[in-house]
């Protein structure tokens, strides 16, 4: 038979644009690995930047210790940004850039590259995710205060409408909420929530004229998320389709129905990805990504997939390339290119599409009625409701009421010809990376005019206090020779730091009407036993040492432990292992332990522990959790640790016995 093809009468939409999100190690690496995806048929850039590059810190601050490299590129200066899109023609390249407390010296820097090779910023096309609301809520990479990082945001956006125009200087990232938890729902009703708080402060500081105003509207642009349940998702996506075009409309009053459309890209579901038979993950993957794709009139206008074995550590280039054929064999095999929305007309898909816009809608409303969005951050009532959500599905994951296959139903399993078991299975980060890094970065200094520095930085710090557009000093600092580091530091002189909410006790009493189960009420009964026993309930102190602001885990700890009746001291994300032995000593705990998902365990860790022998506490038992490779468990088993848990470990019932357990064997040692 002969091949089937596209009808001549039906044309093919062009397709989204396809990145992967990806950079380790060092600018040059991550530059030979991005010329290396575009020329398998990457369409976009998405550069995925290393945590203290996120969080305003050189990679020789000792903030950065065990960082450097590790989950992205580190950009310190305006060499490294050059050396990252070398050979890459920025005038013709959409390039997002995961970046938000420092998102101004990132563009500022991205900016000044263009610059120097003589590229006009008008030209300039790509996206600064800029969300640090989701920061407080979610991924944890704030550095200042809520004010003071709007004001940030919408300096950025009245920069980029005149003199960067083809750029988003913002998308707002429904996505990581649903990694928080958010239930659909929440994600619709929290991310506009978002999008109508940026809007509202740009146009309160009257840095754009009114008639642009609507043009500010159509930059906005979205990041979202799509989870397992697809069909759900595609609604999701319809409705908040709606809900933007009534927002804009009615709250803005933009007219032209272009600068009112909806647009966004997406990564999918990495929270659904499994450590256990992690070959399953390709399928979620496909899934979800149709949720995302189906729908004509609410379709991605980008799409960057994980790779297979993100719940393992970093993939390989071979995993990075599967998840672009995925793409490709989607747009460019199949025929759904080629007609108009296929949901259109389904009642089932309607019905549905009018409860979330219903139900997203009185959460607005409800955020709206506490002062908006800046309020329901400061106050907790939003992370209290992702923890608490949270909660409920792991909790439902634990009993079966949710069914993940290969992790609590289908266990059993041969051999996944994927894995060798080795530390080939994954990207490791060479040891060396920092160390080069660093070297790099005191290079660079050495090299700098020292008087254009500091003039530089002085005019940054006057801008910021003042109400002049952060932007042009910016992009001055950075052709002076700025690092990263100074970068953020004058911002803190003047705007100082902020310490998010954590959400825990909220969501215990969110949850609290729910009945225990018959493990929970065990592993309860056990913890008041061994409290009689030391005098006191279990004393855990949960700690996320260096700048690994992913703090859903370590609040499902928290919520989990405080449920086992033990008593949690948790303080938050960005601790040193300083502090957190001082912690430890000072609050008597019985048991500290670690949350880590940084790829930065191998140095935090034994610190953590001699940190603890240092102040005479040795016989406190460490536990580590988070995305731990098998060899790496074995170094910190051996380094000192007591117990290791990776994400195939998803009973936090069955974990909190453990730690129960830990704390009654070291009292019957003392005694």
């Amino acid at each position: 038979m002969a091949e089937k093809t596209a009808s001549p009468s039906r044309k093919r939409e062009n397709p989204w644009v396809m990145r992967t999100y990806s950079g380790h190690s060092s600018a040059k690496a991550s530059n030979e690995l991005y010329r290396t995806n575009l020329a398998k048929g990457q369409t976009g850039l998405s550069i995925a930047f290393d945590l203290p590059t996120q969080t305003g810190y050189d990679s020789d601050d000792p903030m950065a210790r065990g960082e450097v490299g590790k989950v992205g590129v580190p950009v310190s200066h305006l060499g490294d940004m050059e050396t990252l899109l070398d050979q890459i023609p920025l005038d013709r390249m959409n390039t997002s850039m995961t970046i938000n407390a420092t998102a101004a010296w990132l563009l500022a820097l991205y900016a000044a590259t263009a610059k120097k090779q003589g590229v006009g910023l008008n030209l300039l096309q790509g996206t600064t995710q800029n969300d640090i609301i989701k920061e407080y809520l979610s991924r944890g990479t704030h550095i200042y205060p809520p004010g003071p990082s709007m004001r940030l945001i919408t300096d950025m956006v009245a920069y980029t409408v005149t003199e960067i125009p083809k750029w988003n200087p913002i998308n707002i990232c429904s996505y990581h909420l649903q990694e928080a938890g958010a239930t659909p729902v929440q994600e619709l009703a929290y991310a506009l929530c978002t999008a109508i708080a940026v809007l509202d402060a740009t146009r309160a500081s009257r840095k754009v004229p009114a008639s642009q105003f609507p043009e500010v509207v159509g930059r906005i642009s979205f990041f979202c998320n799509a989870g397992i349940r697809f069909v759900e998702e595609c609604c999701k996506m319809r409705a908040f389709v709606e809900l933007w075009d009534r927002i804009t409309w009615d709250r803005y009053g933009v007219q032209d129905p272009k600068l009112r459309r909806f647009r966004y890209g997406v990564q999918v579901n990495s929270l659904g990805l499994t450590e256990s038979q992690p070959e399953n993950n390709i399928q979620r993957i496909v899934l979800q990504m149709l949720a995302v794709t189906l729908s004509k009139d609410a379709r991605a206008r980008a799409i960057q997939l994980p790779a297979w074995n993100e719940a393992l550590g970093l993939p390989r280039r071979w995993d990075q390339q599967w998840s672009l054929r995925i793409q490709q064999v989607l747009a460019l095999e199949t025929d759904l290119l080629e007609y108009d929305d296929i949901l259109n007309g389904s009642h089932v898909i309607g019905e549905k599409v009018t409860g979330l816009v219903a139900e997203a809608e009185a959460e607005i409303a409800k955020v709206e009625a506490m002062g908006g969005t800046l309020k329901a951050v400061e106050n907790g009532y939003i992370k209290e409701q992702l923890v608490a959500s949270n909660a409920r599905r792991v909790r439902a994951i634990e009993s079966g009421e949710i069914t993940v296959v290969g992790v609590n139903k289908f266990r059993e399993t041969e051999p996944s010809p994927l894995q060798t078991g080795s530390s080939d299975d994954i990207l490791v980060v060479d040891a060396s990376a920092e160390r080069e890094q660093i070297e790099r970065l005191n290079r660079w200094r050495s090299q700098r005019d020292a008087a254009k520095v500091r003039s530089a930085i002085d005019k940054l710090k006057s801008a910021a206090a003042g109400d002049t557009n952060i932007m042009p000093a910016s992009i001055e600092a950075a052709l002076a020779g700025v690092t990263t580091g100074e970068w953020a530091q004058a911002l803190r002189d003047v705007f100082g730091e902020w310490r998010a909410p954590t959400g825990v006790s909220g969501a215990l009493r969110a949850i609290s009407g729910q009945k225990r189960s018959d493990k929970e009420t065990a592993v309860l009964e056990r913890q008041q036993a061994v409290a009689k026993q030391i005098g006191h309930p279990v004393r855990f102190l949960v700690g996320k040492p260096g700048l690994d602001g992913h703090s859903n885990g370590a609040e499902q700890v928290a919520v989990a432990a405080r449920n086992a009746g033990m008593e949690v001291i948790y303080e938050g994300i960005r601790l040193t292992p300083e502090q957190i032995a001082k912690t430890a000593v000072e609050e008597n705990v019985d048991v500290v332990g670690l949350s880590i998902l940084s790829g930065s365990h191998a140095e935090l860790v034994p610190e953590v522990i001699s940190r603890l022998r240092e102040r005479g506490a040795a016989d406190i038992p460490v536990i580590v959790g988070g995305i731990l490779p098998e060899p790496d468990q074995k170094r910190l088993l051996e380094a000192g640790a007591a117990r290791c848990y990776s994400p195939k470990d998803y009973e936090l019932t069955a974990i909190m016995g453990d730690i129960i357990e830990l704390v009654a064997s070291r009292n019957r040692k003392a005694s």
